[in-house]
């Protein structure tokens, strides 16, 4: 039997135009104490490499941003890696981002 792989799938949202595009695995605990108390959340949030690849990305088209580590989400001002993460968008270089309660991304609408 051949294992067919999710992008294979008749409906799949993933296709070759976002395959050819970077996966972005956007990594950040809010405060130093964070990586100290839930090293577990940042394990898996690493661990999301894997799930891009499992989806179809090459490992070398996975791009992790993890300079915001420890450092609060109230402002994108000082978060190099948010920056980051919305210029990759913004030149149409990412097919996917993965992350970790990414409802809290950006607390405020202007960031």
């Amino acid at each position: 039997m051949t294992s067919v792989m999710p992008w294979e799938r008749p409906g799949s949202k993933i296709d070759d135009r976002h395959l050819q595009r970077l996966a972005v695995i956007y990594v950040r605990q809010s405060t130093r104490q964070q990586l100290v108390d839930h090293q577990e959340s940042t394990r898996l949030q690493y661990a999301l490499v894997d799930r891009a690849v499992a989806l179809g990305w090459q490992a070398d088209r996975v791009l992790v941003i993890d300079e915001d580590l420890g450092k609060s989400g109230s402002s994108a001002v000082a978060r190099t890696g948010f920056q980051r993460l919305v210029t990759e968008i913004g030149l149409d270089h990412v097919g996917l981002v993965l992350g970790i309660e990414m409802s809290r991304l950006a607390r405020s609408g202007r960031d």
